[in-house]
Formats: C-alpha cells, structure tokens, sequence
C-alpha cells in the first residue's frame, strides 16, 4: 500500500503530525466518553439527560463547524485555530473528575465539542493542501486509524483506571494524553497553500484586485449538483446516527455490565482502526459512493441487531462490525466532499458539510432519546437502520449528479 503523503517534503510531516495529534487527542477523549452514561447514572440522570447534553453539545459544535469552515478559506494562517482548538478542548476534560450534577457536564462537553468544531475544517483543508486529490482517501484514512487507535488506547486506560481507583480518577488520567496532543500540534504540524503565499513577489499586486472581487466571490459561490445530492445522502443519514453513548446504554439495558462498557469501545475500534487506512487507500482505486454506500448498509444491519438485540453475544459481535461502518465512511466521505468543490471553497463545503449532519445528529440524539422513552429501547434501532438504507440508495444517486471528474 503506497505512503498517503507527499507532494512536498513537509507533506508526510503533516499528514504523520496529524496523525499523531489525532492518536493524543482520542485517547483522552475516549478515556472520558465511554465511561459517561454510568458517571451520569451516578449523579442520578438518565437518558432523557444523555440525549439533551450530546444534542446540544453538537448543536454548538455544528455552528462552529459553519463558522469555522467559512473562516478557513479566508485566513492565511490556518494553524493557530487548529492548535487552540485542541488546547481548549483538552484543558476542559480532566474538569469532569469535579462535576457534581449533569448540568456540570453538559458545560464541559459544551466547550469540548465547541473546540473541536472550531479546528474541524482548517485541519482537514490543511490536510487536503498537503496531498494530490488522487491521496485524499489514503490521508484521511490514515488520521482516522490513527484517531481510532487512541479510540482503543483510551478504553484500555480507563478499564485499568475504573478498577482500582474510580471514575473521577479516569477523567483526571484525560489530561496527560491529552497535554501531549497540544503539544505535537504546536510543534509538529507545518502551514500548507495560503501560508506560503503570503511572501511572494506577486502578493502585494493581488492584494488590490483581491480585495475588489472578494465580495462578489462570495456572492457568486456555487456548488455541484453532486455535492448536494450527497449532502441530502449524509443529512437523512445522520438523522438516524445518534449518539453512541445510546449503543452503550442498550447494551447496559440487556445485561451486559457497566464496567465492560469501555470494551465495547476497544472492539468496534479495533477494526475501525484496522480498516479505515485501507478503505481511505481503496476509495482512490473506485468509487467513493459506492464504499460510502456500502457502510451505510453495514450500519442498518448492526442497528437492527441492536433493535432486536437477541443476546449479549450478538451486541459483542455487532459492536465488531460497527468499526467497518466507521471506516467505510468517515474518512471516505471526506475526502468525496473535498475532491467534488474547487479548492478556494473546500473549507466552505467542509463547514457545511460538517453543520447539517451535526443539526441532524443534534435531532437524533433527541429523537432517540424520546422514542426510547415513549416507545421502548428497541424502536429508535429499527428507525436508525431504515433512514440508513434510503441513504446508502440517495448516496449512489450522486453519481449521476456529478459534474466533476476524480481528481478535478
């Protein structure tokens, strides 16, 4: 399998630095996340309280994806608001070792998935800026394994943490990776495209007609038919992807123990982490709708296992298979956005793209939330693999929507 990198020599340093910062920076999140709804449950809220805290944190983080999305194509230095988005993010989450009531929490992740949603698109342009087009799966598929694995480091460290001192103490173990991750970030990733144009005889020249026309760019920006087609695709989708922390709970809801709730996040990993570089690599080779599809498929069927959830070793196995949904369409779908816009738009398309499935993951989680209140634990499974399969079919739509060539 060839390297994901490089155009330039600083470009396998990015793609690796991102890499790398993505491994620190899962760690500790994961460290945190899966043990979330039993720390909940500890402060007596339910999940009715889990569904409003992860709605509301990635309503935040969907406006800050747009925002940001918008500024990145406007900004020459791209690399500050990566870094003080991971710093923030990271400074927040040892504070959960102090909560004591679920409205502490949903401060926390409040500004947790703020950050995140501030340094999303300006880290994935840079990305784009440092690889041909015909790389972008590869380079995206190799952060994402790398941020699957810390998504596996983070729960081993959290089991052997939960047994001999607690909760509280995995929340304050969050800080130590993720200090580390500020840090790579602020010494190992390099500016990409604009960075290097700020110095160039031509600039001072273009900064007049620049300036003149900017506005009417802005005005006249126009996408693809293809792009909207998939955004339709991922949209109707995420209306179905809620929260994980409900995966968890059902599992919690058929028997299987609070304390392993850490393992299901290491098993779905650890096949999230083997496949989503050689999914990135294949989507290259073919076409990305049809991986993007076919992991939406995979997605219906473990959710409808879950729905019927007919033992323990089901959901084990289920668990499994989700890491294939994960790796067919997390970095897949990326990259498809990125190589369908021109460049001088890729972090526009990237911040919409980011806030309309961030809305409807916003309405999922609430959804969930109420229709495993009103209408048992099973039934918003069952309603999350349907809006899955009517997405796999609008996604293969897009193909006949396209306009552009890969690569172009």
């Amino acid at each position: 399998m060839p390297s994901p990198t490089e155009r330039e020599p600083s470009a396998a340093r990015n793609i690796y630095a991102f890499g790398i910062t993505s491994f620190l920076n899962d760690t500790a999140t994961e460290m945190a996340y899966w043990v979330l709804p039993a720390f909940l449950a500890s402060l007596g809220a339910g999940p009715a309280q889990l569904g409003l805290i992860e709605g509301i944190a990635e309503s935040v983080a969907s406006f800050a994806k747009l925002f940001s999305g918008n500024l990145t194509d406007r900004i020459a230095r791209r690399k500050p608001v990566v870094v003080a988005g991971y710093f923030a993010a990271n400074a927040v989450k040892p504070l959960l070792a102090l909560a004591t009531s679920w409205v502490h929490i949903l401060l926390i992740r409040f500004t947790d998935r703020l950050a995140k949603g501030v340094r999303g698109a300006p880290r994935d342009v840079m990305v784009a800026e440092s690889v041909p087009n015909g790389r972008l799966g590869s380079a995206y598929g190799l952060i994402q394994a790398m941020d699957s694995a810390g998504a596996i480091a983070g729960p081993l460290a959290a089991l052997f943490l939960l047994g001999r001192f607690g909760i509280r103490s995995v929340f304050w173990a969050a800080a130590v990776p993720g200090a580390f991750c500020v840090l790579v970030a602020l010494l190992g990733i390099q500016e990409t495209g604009r960075s290097n144009e700020k110095n160039s005889p031509d600039t001072a020249s273009k900064k007049t007609s620049a300036a003149s026309t900017s506005q009417q760019e802005d005005v006249r920006i126009k996408f693809p038919a293809s792009f909207y087609v998939v955004l339709v695709a991922v949209t109707l989708f995420s209306l179905g992807n809620s929260s994980d922390m409900f995966l968890v709970l059902r599992a919690q809801n058929i028997g299987i123990a609070v304390t392993l709730a850490p393992l299901l996040g290491l098993v779905f990993n650890i096949t999230y982490t083997l496949l989503s570089w050689p999914a990135g690599w294949f989507s290259d080779r073919v076409s990305r709708r049809l991986v993007g599809s076919v992991g939406y498929v995979i997605f219906a069927g473990v959710y409808f296992v879950f729905g019927r959830a007919p033992s323990t070793l089901a959901i084990w196995g289920a668990m499994a298979v989700y890491g294939f949904y994960n790796a067919l369409t997390q970095p897949v779908l990326k990259a498809l956005v990125v190589e369908t816009v021109g460049e001088n738009v890729r972090g526009r398309a990237l911040g919409i793209y980011f806030f309309v499935t961030s809305i409807a993951t916003l309405a999922a989680s609430l959804i969930t939330g109420e229709l495993w209140k009103h209408y048992g634990p099973g039934s918003p499974f069952y309603v999350s693999a349907a809006l899955a399969l009517v997405a796999a079919g609008l996604l293969q739509g897009a193909r006949s929507a396209s306009k552009h060539p890969r690569g172009s």
